[in-house]
């Protein structure tokens, strides 16, 4: 299980303002050179799920929601959910729900990864540094994370979605994501330190390792157990005075589970 800080890590709370492991198998999932980071205003063009008029709707709903990142708005314009998604479920992909993608896993609601990266880029100079994500799934968040930070480093702990997620990455041709099949609990240190961690799975205490792997002024979003059945978004600061914690809403999501499978 996740252990909490040990007693020498300094922890406040406040109100929130903004809306060594195991061996690990590492992939870069292209090799082109592409742009970082997308521009405001991205035209709608095209029809059908291809076009990036039906992602354009979609974000336009998001925003209308209250997303007020423009850096996360361009993000989401780029990246085709429905190439993230099964066939049976293409017509869902636009929608604002979260749709199964095997091995008793899901693909989050598109509000809910604009909620998260919204949260973790507030305030932060983009292109973030190298971002660290635990819970690979299909994908799809990692290739939105991929044109917020110069480096975005994403662990899977089952084989079968890591395999998935670098399939559907390849035909995007980002050199700056990189696929790790490792237990999530332990982080990946060897790209620490991160400008930003998020976690797409909730345990009882946000682990130690990831703590540690956090950069000084760097940002961790991860959901987190505060009672039977209960998880709430947690926002942690790493600050010269110690780690900030910040309890946002109720949320939903899978079990942080260690070991890989």
């Amino acid at each position: 299980m996740a252990q909490s800080p040990p007693p020498e890590k300094k922890w406040l709370s406040t109100a929130y303002k903004a809306s060594a492991g195991a061996p690990a198998n590492k992939v870069s999932v292209a090799r082109p050179q592409a742009k970082l980071y997308a521009p405001s205003g991205v035209a709608p063009t095209g029809a059908g799920l291809d076009s990036s008029r039906i992602r354009a709707n979609m974000v336009d709903r998001l925003m209308a929601q209250g997303l007020d990142s423009e850096a996360v708005r361009d993000a989401m314009l780029r990246v085709e959910r429905h190439r993230f998604v099964d066939s049976a479920l293409i017509n869902q992909a636009y929608e604002d729900t979260s749709l199964p993608i095997g091995l008793g896993q899901t693909i989050s609601k598109p509000s809910v990864v604009a909620r998260m990266l919204a949260l973790l880029v507030a305030g932060q100079q983009l292109p973030m540094g190298r971002l660290l994500e635990i819970g690979t799934g299909c994908g799809y968040q990692a290739a939105v994370m991929g044109y917020l930070a110069k480096e975005v480093y994403s662990i899977e702990r089952l084989k079968g979605l890591h395999d998935r997620a670098r399939a559907n990455l390849r035909p995007f041709q980002r050199p700056n994501i990189h696929l790790i099949m490792a237990d999530g609990h332990l982080g990946y240190p060897a790209g620490a330190p991160y400008a930003g961690i998020v976690a797409a799975a909730g345990g009882e205490a946000i682990p130690q390792a990831w703590l540690d792997q956090l950069a000084m002024g760097g940002r961790l979003v991860a959901p987190c157990q505060i009672g039977p059945g209960q998880q709430r978004l947690v926002v942690v600061d790493r600050t010269p005075d110690g780690y900030v914690k910040h309890e946002l809403e109720a949320v939903l999501f899978v079990a942080l589970k260690s070991g890989v499978a």
